[in-house]
C-alpha cells in the first residue's frame, strides 16, 4: 500500500485590504467616544473640584459635605451655576467644528481632519439644537446675540439660504434686523446715556457678524485655524471654569443663636446639614460650626456676592444680566428686598 501524499500547504496570499468604510466607523467611533468622554467626565470632576474648594482644601471637611451633599444636589447646583459653561462650550465646539468641516474638502489628501470636526460628525444633530436650546435659557441676556452668528455658523446658514432671489433675501434680512432694533432700541438708548459701550458690541455686532461667518474656509488658513481655536476654546473653558469651581454648592444664611440669655451672636456661613440636635454650618471665613438646635433664634437666607447686578439695563423688563430662566423665574416670585443681617459681616456675642 502506497504513503499518502503529503499535503502541501498553500502559500499565503496578501491579506485582503480593509474597506474604506470600515476604517471611516472606527474613527468616527473613537470620535464619539471621546466626546461623550468630555460631555460625561467634565461635569463628574467639576462637581468633585467644587466640593474640595468649598471646603478649604480640608480633608475632613471635604469628607463632610460628600457625606451629606447628594447627588441631586450636586447636580442641581451644577446646572443652575456651570449650564451656561457647559454650554457655552458645546455652542463653541459646534460652531467651529461646521465652519472647518464644509472646509476640509480644500485641505491636502491625506492630513488628519481637525477635532472639532470629527466631534461634530459623530454628534446627533438633536444633541447641537438642545445645546443651543440650553445656552438659550441659561445665559445672561446681554451674551443671547452671540448665539445667532454661532447657530448660522454651526447649520450653515448662510444669507443665499433665506431666499434664491436677491431682491426677497435683502427684504428678509432688512425686516429681521428692523424687529432685533426695535426689540433693543430702548436698551441701546440706555446703553449709550450710560457709556456701556460692551453691552452696545455685544447687543449689535454679533447678527451682523451673522452674515460673514459660513464657510468654506481659504485652503491655507484651515489647519492653522484649527489648531488655534482649538487651544483657544480649551483655555477660555479653563479660564472660565474657576469661579465655576469656586461658587458654593450650600445655601448661605445668616444664622442667630442665643447661647445664654440675652447674648446673641450672628453667623454666616452654608448650610451643610440639620438634624435633631446640631445645625451644620460652613462658615463663610472657614471652620465648620456645630450649632445646638435649641439655640438658633433667627435664620436669613442671603445671596451671595456674584448674584447682586452689576449693571442697570434692561431688555423689555429682563434684567441684561438674568438668564431667562432666572427673568421668567422673577416674574413668578420677585425678589424680596435683602435682609440687614446679609449687608454685615459676622459679629460676635452681643
Amino acid at each position: 500500500m502506497s504513503a499518502p501524499a503529503a499535503t502541501v500547504p498553500a502559500k499565503a496570499g496578501p491579506l485582503p485590504p480593509v474597506p474604506a468604510g470600515h476604517d471611516q466607523a472606527e474613527r468616527r467611533a473613537r470620535a464619539s467616544q471621546s466626546f461623550w468622554t468630555a460631555v460625561v467626565g467634565v461635569p463628574a470632576v467639576f462637581s468633585v473640584l467644587r466640593l474640595g474648594v468649598e471646603a478649604g482644601g480640608e480633608l475632613q471637611t471635604t469628607l463632610l459635605l460628600v457625606a451629606n451633599v447628594g447627588t441631586v444636589n450636586l447636580l442641581a447646583g451644577f446646572l443652575t451655576t456651570a449650564a451656561r459653561l457647559l454650554s457655552a462650550g458645546l455652542v463653541a465646539v459646534f460652531a467651529l467644528g461646521a465652519v472647518l468641516r464644509v472646509s476640509v474638502d480644500r485641505m491636502p489628501p491625506g492630513v488628519r481632519r481637525p477635532l472639532f470636526v470629527r466631534w461634530v460628525d459623530a454628534t446627533p444633530a438633536w444633541f447641537a439644537v438642545a445645546s443651543f436650546l440650553l445656552a438659550l435659557v441659561t445665559w445672561p441676556l446681554l451674551y443671547l446675540p452671540l448665539l445667532v452668528p454661532a447657530f448660522a455658523a454651526a447649520f450653515q446658514l448662510s444669507p443665499e439660504r433665506l431666499h434664491e432671489q436677491v431682491v426677497p433675501r435683502v427684504l428678509l434680512l432688512c425686516a429681521g434686523f428692523t424687529g432685533y432694533l426695535w426689540l433693543l432700541a430702548p436698551t441701546l438708548l440706555d446703553a449709550w446715556q450710560q457709556r456701556e459701550l460692551l453691552a452696545l458690541v455685544l447687543l449689535v455686532v454679533p447678527p451682523v457678524l451673522a452674515l460673514f461667518v459660513t464657510g468654506p474656509l481659504p485652503a491655507a488658513v484651515i489647519r492653522p485655524l484649527a489648531s488655534v481655536t482649538e487651544a483657544a476654546v480649551l483655555a477660555t473653558l479653563v479660564w472660565a471654569a474657576l469661579p465655576v469651581i469656586s461658587t458654593p454648592v450650600l445655601p448661605l444664611t445668616v444664622t442667630t443663636i442665643e447661647s445664654a440669655p440675652g447674648v446673641s451672636e450672628d453667623i454666616r456661613g452654608h448650610v451643610v446639614t440639620v438634624d435633631d440636635v446640631n445645625v451644620v454650618l460652613l462658615q463663610e471665613r472657614g471652620g465648620v460650626r456645630y450649632l445646638p438646635v435649641d439655640q438658633v433664634r433667627a435664620q436669613v437666607l442671603c445671596p451671595s456676592e456674584e448674584e447682586l447686578p452689576r449693571r442697570q439695563l434692561r431688555i423689555r423688563d429682563f434684567h441684561v444680566e438674568d438668564s431667562l430662566l432666572e427673568g421668567l423665574g422673577r416674574r413668578v416670585r420677585p425678589v424680596n428686598r435683602i435682609d440687614a443681617a446679609c449687608r454685615t459681616v459676622d459679629r460676635g456675642p452681643v
